[in-house]
């Protein structure tokens, strides 16, 4: 799946501390392959090179609490 900057989003990455937790994604990254990455910012800070395979659009309530940041 593609995302967007501003796009809200859940992040599926058991070794990160956010995994499971909403985020906006702040920075889209073509990497030198013309792969994209993301920069992901939370409430307590951020992620970077995030592939959107360790994504999920947030629905509902979990959009707006992104929203809300």
């Amino acid at each position: 799946m593609e995302f967007d900057e501003g796009d809200a989003v859940v992040l599926n990455d058991k070794h990160s501390e956010f995994d499971g937790q909403v985020g906006k994604i702040t920075q889209v990254v073509e990497t030198m392959f013309g792969d994209e990455t993301y920069v992901v910012s939370f409430d307590e800070g951020q992620e970077v090179g995030i592939s959107p395979d360790q994504l999920d659009a947030a629905e509902g309530d979990e959009a707006d609490e992104a929203d809300d940041e």
